[in-house]
């Protein structure tokens, strides 16, 4: 006797399954969009140290010459 439920489960099995590797290819997708914005972000983060290393030298060389004048 076949079981009567049995087509029913299997189709939704199928769309599980279908669904998952969706899900799967979103989720590789958005790993890959994030790498690349970690990747940029890790360019600016350079570029901020950078900015922020002259800053301090070029404070440090006003303070030195006695240059340095509060802000207006």
């Amino acid at each position: 006797m076949e079981n009567p439920h049995e087509q029913v489960q299997i189709n939704i099995l199928s769309r599980i399954l279908s669904n998952v590797e969706r899900l799967n290819q979103s989720v590789s997708t958005l790993n890959q969009e994030l790498a690349n914005i970690n990747r940029k972000n890790n360019n600016l983060e350079i570029m901020g140290q950078i900015c922020e290393n002259y800053h301090n030298s070029i404070q440090f060389n006003l303070d030195t010459t006695g240059n340095r004048k509060p802000p207006l």
